[in-house]
């Protein structure tokens, strides 16, 4: 069995667009445990308006969880964080620590409006960091801006931005543009890390299929530092510049 880190997630039931019930909560753990994964660390959305959950309400559905699966075996072990939508609110939330960071308080993943980037972005994530939280940045590859350059990540990624990519991606989930974005990142080495993003126990195959074609593009051991090495950095901030 590997022992893959999976940072990116909707296992809590009932919070967001994720699983609705505790049977299905454990049956994509079951599942991403079954791929591999030895740790998954579930990213409930913080949305405003659309998923305004706060931070203590996403930490008792958590707990709630951790306690009804406690005498299950089989699955992987459990964390919490989440996915930031970034606008004004959520980005206030982070900055006065009211935001959930991945577990260790180093870094927190960041979800980007998809059509284009706000203004001033670079400055925002370096202002983060100046706070001691550094951004990781869900999925780039779904980003309209990113689809046929990677041009204008280079400044998100010198403000410190760790790129996540959704391995679904890889397999056309979400189209043919972002499937060629993605395969161009990975030629470029533009990401730190790779994550699920499963929403429900039917995603589980196709994230299984995105990790053996990610096997076929890149090799196992560039598998092994984006499934395994840069997670594991991202949650111990032993992450080098």
């Amino acid at each position: 069995m590997s022992d893959y880190i999976d940072l990116h997630s909707h296992a809590v039931p009932a919070v967001d667009d994720g699983v609705k019930t505790l049977e299905d909560s454990v049956a994509l753990l079951r599942g991403l445990g079954g791929l591999g994964f030895a740790k998954v660390v579930t990213t409930p959305h913080i949305r405003t308006a659309m998923f305004p959950n706060t931070a203590s309400e996403l930490r008792a559905a958590f707990a709630t969880l951790e306690g009804q699966v406690a005498e299950l075996s089989g699955l992987p072990e459990l964390g919490l964080g989440a996915e930031h939508y970034f606008d004004d609110v959520v980005l206030r939330l982070l900055s006065e620590g009211e935001g959930l960071a991945y577990p260790g308080e180093h870094c927190a993943l960041v979800e980007l409006p998809p059509q284009r980037f706000p203004l001033g972005l670079e400055r925002y994530f370096f202002q983060l960091r100046v706070r001691g939280l550094r951004p990781v940045l869900a999925h780039p590859e779904r980003y309209t801006p990113l689809f046929k350059s990677t041009d204008d990540l280079d400044p998100l990624l010198d403000a410190g931005a760790l790129p996540l990519l959704d391995l679904m991606s890889l397999v056309g989930r979400y189209g043919r543009l972002p499937r060629r974005a993605a395969e161009r990142m990975l030629e470029e080495g533009v990401y730190y890390g790779a994550a699920s993003d499963a929403h429900r126990p039917g995603d589980v195959e196709e994230v299984g299929e995105g990790i053996e074609r990610l096997r076929r593009l890149v090799g196992d051991e560039q598998v092994r530092e984006l499934l395994h090495d840069g997670p594991r950095n991202i949650l111990a901030g032993s992450i080098d510049d």
